[in-house]
């Protein structure tokens, strides 16, 4: 660790921090990471397969709406009949998606704590922070709804507090409350350390270091930029009209935001900081809209029920219509191609990082998805899930996973729970994990 006033920077794992008689053997893999990113409102039906795939359910060609995504196929399984049995809609189905359980909406419970917690409680004792719950910060009528608003649970009845606020978040991880607060940048606080430290390695740890320093030097920068064009944003209204300026650090740019928030969460496992963490792309019935996507109308909850177009229904906005569902399922997969995106985004940064035994990604296992399938229909069915990440060599990516009925959610976190060392042998409703995760199904 990096320390100075003001700041503490946990490093990643170096080839110097090996004793001299481990170095002549294969270094030892890092420890496991496990992240789970939600996206709400589900995907228009037929979206989410696949467009070639090989007899022993490799991935061959991915579909038109997931080529942000083709890079990274062999690092990916795609899911298929993968359901929650016990979690639907937009607020129960987002408060339960990774409980398992079921959620009651006049008492306040999730059916039991999080995935992500459990693992928390078993490898949390050793990092910095337990577990890292952030999200985007929602948009629309349901914004304040506390089942759309919690994927983490410590237990049934209480959610975990999330962090939207990027500069909030990477104090977290990397400034030490207790010695006070500086201008400086966290970089510059333990420059002087860092440049001692590089003259005590090899080259290799030299370049990790320049590297790790450098990619926290990119998140500081960027929510320098946001601050620094939120004041002119409030400098530039006309007098009289209230401008309510966002929470520091919080970009106007929706993508920016959103890679700012996965870098963040990169960091955490790459530094150590954490070892377990999730990030709500939106609130469970997020009415965004998307309108600097070309050609799209409308709010994201919208555009989900895409079969109807008179515009005039509850879920509508009252300005947007379109003229054929085609056109309006057009623009819903427009959002969803844009969320690959960023997602592809992440897997890049994650694969870029080597830890000497395979990249970030090698050593990590991702959850990416919604807890509704179709969004028109509401459905807990098929729903649109992607694993990504190796698994520290447990998993065998690349793969389509086509169940042939049914699939309960909860094999998969069952899997990671077991891969993260927690010793569990059932979870929520079922008592073995996913077996799709190493061959063929």
């Amino acid at each position: 660790m990096l320390r100075a006033v003001g700041a503490a920077v946990t490093l990643p794992w170096l080839e110097a921090m090996q004793p001299l008689s481990v170095l002549a053997v294969t270094p030892k893999r890092p420890k496991l990471r496990a992240g789970y990113l939600y996206f709400p409102n589900g995907v228009a039906k037929g979206s989410w397969e696949p467009a070639k795939v090989e007899r022993d359910g490799r991935l061959r060609r991915l579909n038109k709406w997931m080529k942000e995504l083709e890079p990274y196929k062999k690092d990916i399984l795609i899911g298929h009949n993968i359901w929650t049995p016990r979690g639907n809609g937009h607020g129960a189905g987002t408060a339960t998606w990774l409980t398992g359980g079921s959620y009651s909406g006049s008492r306040v419970s999730a059916g039991g704590a999080s995935v992500d917690q459990i693992i928390a409680r078993h490898v949390g004792r050793d990092t910095m922070l337990p577990s890292l719950e952030i999200s985007m910060r929602g948009e629309g009528y349901f914004s304040n709804s506390l089942p759309r608003n919690s994927i983490s649970w410590v237990n049934s009845k209480l959610p975990s507090t999330r962090d939207t606020n990027p500069r909030t978040i990477y104090d977290r991880m990397f400034r030490k409350a207790s010695e006070g607060v500086t201008d400086k940048g966290v970089i510059d606080l333990v420059n002087d350390q860092a440049k001692s430290l590089k003259r005590r390695v090899g080259q290799a740890d030299q370049r990790k270091i320049d590297e790790y320093l450098e990619a926290l030097r990119a998140v500081e920068k960027r929510m320098e930029f946001a601050e620094k064009q939120t004041g002119k944003s409030e400098l530039g209204q006309a007098e009289g009209i209230e401008f309510k300026r966002p929470p520091v650090g919080i970009p106007e740019d929706h993508e920016t935001y959103m890679r700012t928030m996965m870098d963040l969460m990169v960091l955490g496992f790459w530094s150590g900081a954490t070892r377990v963490g999730s990030l709500m792309l939106d609130h469970g019935q997020s009415n965004r809209y998307f309108d600097f996507i070309d050609g799209v109308r409308g709010t994201w909850h919208a555009l989900s029920h895409y079969r109807d177009i008179s515009g005039k229904t509850e879920d509508d906005d009252g300005i947007n219509s379109w003229k054929t569902v085609s056109q309006k399922r057009d623009m819903y997969n427009a959002v969803t191609a844009w969320h690959h995106r960023q997602f592809a985004y992440m897997l890049g940064k994650m694969k870029s990082i080597d830890e000497g035994n395979g990249s970030l990604l090698d050593n990590t296992m991702l959850l990416y998805g919604s807890s509704l399938g179709d969004g028109h229909a509401h459905g807990e069915e098929n729903l649109p899930v992607i694993f990504a990440g190796g698994g520290g060599g447990t998993v065998r990516s690349g793969r389509y996973l086509k169940y042939r009925r049914n699939y309960s959610l909860s094999k998969y976190h069952l899997a990671t729970m077991q891969r993260m060392g927690v010793p569990v042998e059932e979870f929520a409703e079922v008592d073995s994990p996913m077996s799709g995760l190493t061959k063929h199904v």
